[in-house]
């Protein structure tokens, strides 16, 4: 059981060694910019005599790099990549879709009010017609007020 963990342990070893010098070597060096020391002119609040004065340093950008994957030759790399293609295009059709329908939902909607409150309008003119015409025939006479119910 011994063996088998010196075993164990040694390749782990050995595998965080080989980690650490395959980070070490593709790591890009930082190009090195000269410091200079100027001198400072003694005003108030500056570094008392016998002290090194505050340098100025500057930031230090990257080369820009552009990095472009290759395209991956795996076939269950290249499927998985088209279905999510297929997969994005299907959600933005569906989403259109959806969008479309809403629209024409609300101007459905819209047309069926305007059909309900012109109905109601004719409705009501309809009424006023007939109880006008009603009233026009009848004579105005009183009603018998002698009759029960």
């Amino acid at each position: 059981m011994t063996r088998a963990r010196i075993l164990l342990i040694g390749s782990a070893i050995a595998t965080f060694a080989a980690s650490g010098a395959y980070a070490q070597t593709t790591a890009q060096p930082q190009p090195m910019q000269p410091q200079t020391m100027q001198p400072m002119q003694a005003a108030p609040g500056a570094a008392a005599p016998g002290q090194m004065p505050v340098q100025a340093q500057q930031p230090v950008t990257p080369a820009q790099q552009n990095l472009v994957a290759p395209a991956p030759t795996d076939p269950l790399v290249q499927r998985r990549n088209a279905n999510a293609q297929a997969n994005a295009e299907y959600k933005a059709s569906k989403k259109a879709s959806k969008a479309e329908l809403a629209a024409q939902s609300k101007q459905a909607k819209a047309q069926y009010k305007e059909e309900v409150k012109n109905a109601k309008v004719n409705r009501k003119a309809d009424k006023d017609a007939a109880k006008a015409e009603l009233n026009a025939t009848e004579p105005n006479a009183p009603k018998d007020a002698g009759l029960q119910h």
